[in-house]
This record gives C-alpha cells, structure tokens and sequence, in this order.
C-alpha cells in the first residue's frame, strides 16, 4: 500500500509500506493491504511503518493529527514531528 505522512511545513514520507501502526485516539491500531476505508483521529504517540523486507521498520513520534485509508493509499495528516 502507498503511505504518506504530511504535515503542515512538509512531506515526512512517502513510500510503500506493508503496514502502520498509529496512535488513535481510543488506542492504537493497525493499517494494512486491502483495509477497510477508515477516517480516524489520532493521539501524541509512536507511527510505525513496515515493510520492505527483512524486518524493516521506522519510526515516527506524531503530534496529533488525522488519517484517511482508502484503496490501498494512507494519508497521515499530523500536527507535526517530534
């Protein structure tokens, strides 16, 4: 799926990634392939990006923000970066 995490001064990322897990509001939760079309807001905490094999992972610390999945795009819109 395509992931790109946006905030107001710029794009932090954008890429592939086989999966996210992001700070919602009521807890965290997990995006990935093929996942239902979500609108969610989201807390002060840890974003995780996975995919390109081999275990790779990175890590983003958000302030807040909104996150939209649909076909297989996610769009990260957050307040900023810690």
């Amino acid at each position: 799926m395509t992931l790109e995490i946006l905030t107001p001064d710029k794009t932090v990322y954008e890429g592939e990634a086989t999966s996210v897990t992001l700070p919602g509001t009521l807890g965290a939760f997990e995006i990935l392939n093929n996942h239902a079309p979500i609108i969610s807001t989201l807390n002060d905490g840890k974003l995780t990006i996975r995919g390109g094999g081999a275990g790779k992972e990175e890590h983003f610390f958000i302030k807040g923000g909104v996150v939209e999945a649909a076909n297989n795009k996610v769009t990260v819109l957050a307040e900023g970066i810690a």
